[in-house]
């Protein structure tokens, strides 16, 4: 989602629910602690220099629970924080404290953002070596396939 979608979202919205991928809600007295820029400068495994840059909101749960973040205020801090740093409309990563920092992309249905699970994955797969997945077919299948295409009716011949 990018950022412009998420301002859109705000517009419309009386409370704020931000709601994990396990379909657990982040706690409602939860904070924006920061809304930024990520550039992220990189080599791939094949030797590929890559730029990626992404708009980062991290969560944070506080011991005040009475407090309770409203979207006004959320579309405050992302006006000012486009203004200060140079925000462009790039896709939102969130990060929210779990075991460990977690990294998610967002999304939005029913009324409530939604967190996304986010893979690790080779961009070089062309370069770095690692066998090309040929696609499982059972004996039976091949067999079928192979008696459908040289028929004396299919053209083959």
């Amino acid at each position: 989602m990018k950022l412009s979608e998420v301002k859109a979202r705000l517009q419309n919205l009386e409370q704020l629910d931000f709601v994990l991928p396990n379909s657990q809600k982040v706690e409602r007295h939860f904070h924006v602690t920061e809304v930024g820029m990520i550039t992220k400068n990189f080599i791939d495994c094949g030797g590929k220099i890559r730029n990626e840059k992404v708009v980062n909101f991290q969560l944070w749960s506080a011991d005040d629970v009475d407090h309770r973040l409203e979207p006004k205020k959320l579309m405050n801090i992302i006006t000012l924080s486009e203004k200060a740093l140079g925000i462009e409309d790039l896709e939102v990563e969130v990060e929210y404290q779990a075991e460990t920092i977690g990294k998610y992309g967002l999304e939005f249905e029913n009324g409530h953002f939604v967190l996304t699970t986010k893979f690790t994955d080779c961009l070089a797969k062309d370069n770095c070596g690692i066998p090309v997945e040929k696609p499982k077919m059972k004996l039976s299948e091949l067999q079928a396939k192979m008696e459908s295409c040289c028929t004396p009716e299919s053209g083959c011949c």
